[in-house]
C-alpha cells in the first residue's frame, strides 16, 4: 500500500503543480469534485475508460466529447495520463489526497481529542510540534473533550489518525495478553 500512497502522492502534486501554473487550484478543486461525481453517478464511464478493448485514442476523444464543458483542459489532461498509465483506479485517492490536503484553501483540520481540559502551555506544545511535523500543511485546530479515550491524546489530521490515547493502549495491552494466552 505505501507503493500506491507514493504514486497518489505524486500524481496529485505534479497535477497540483501544473493546475497552479494554468487553471489555478480553485479550478482544479472543483474540477476534482465535478469528475468524483461523475465517476459515482456514472460507474459505465470509467469501465469505459478501463476497458482494454478500447484504443488509447478513442478514450481520449471520449475524454474531450464528454468533459470538454465540464472541467478544465487541465484536468482532462490527468484523466488521461492516468488511461494512459493504466493508474485510473487512483483517481480516486489522488483527489482524495488533494482534497485532504488543500480542500480549505491550503487548510487542515487537527482535531485534538482528550479526555479532560489540558493546560493551554501543553496545548501550545502540541500545536507546535505538529507544526513542525506537518510543516507541508496549514493546520487549523479544534478540541474535543472526549471521555471515551480515557486519557492521553488522539489528533485528527484529515485522514490520519495519531492515537496515544489509554483506550488504545489497554486495547493494545489486551490483545497481548490474548495472544500471550494463546501461545
Amino acid at each position: 500500500m505505501i507503493h500506491n500512497r507514493i504514486i497518489v502522492t505524486r500524481y496529485a502534486e505534479a497535477f497540483l503543480n501544473y493546475a497552479r501554473a494554468n487553471s489555478g487550484l480553485k479550478q482544479a478543486l472543483l474540477d476534482l469534485v465535478e469528475v468524483k461525481n461523475i465517476i459515482r453517478e456514472n460507474p459505465e464511464f470509467k469501465e469505459l475508460l478501463d476497458n482494454p478493448e478500447i484504443a488509447y485514442l478513442e478514450k481520449c476523444t471520449f475524454l474531450e466529447t464528454v468533459l470538454a464543458e465540464r472541467v478544465s483542459q487541465d484536468m482532462r489532461n490527468l484523466l488521461k495520463l492516468l488511461v494512459e498509465k493504466e493508474r485510473l483506479t487512483c483517481f480516486l485517492d489522488i483527489a482524495e489526497y488533494i482534497r485532504v490536503k488543500h480542500g480549505h484553501a491550503g487548510q487542515v483540520d487537527v482535531l485534538l481529542k482528550t479526555a479532560f481540559p489540558l493546560d493551554l502551555d501543553l496545548i501550545e506544545k502540541i500545536q507546535a510540534a505538529l507544526k513542525k511535523k506537518f510543516s507541508e500543511m496549514a493546520l487549523r485546530f479544534y478540541i474535543d473533550l472526549d471521555g471515551s479515550i480515557l486519557g492521553g491524546v488522539q489528533v485528527i489530521i484529515g485522514n490520519k489518525t495519531l492515537d496515544g490515547s489509554v483506550k488504545r493502549r489497554l486495547e493494545e495491552l489486551k490483545e497481548k495478553l490474548t495472544i500471550a494466552e494463546l501461545e
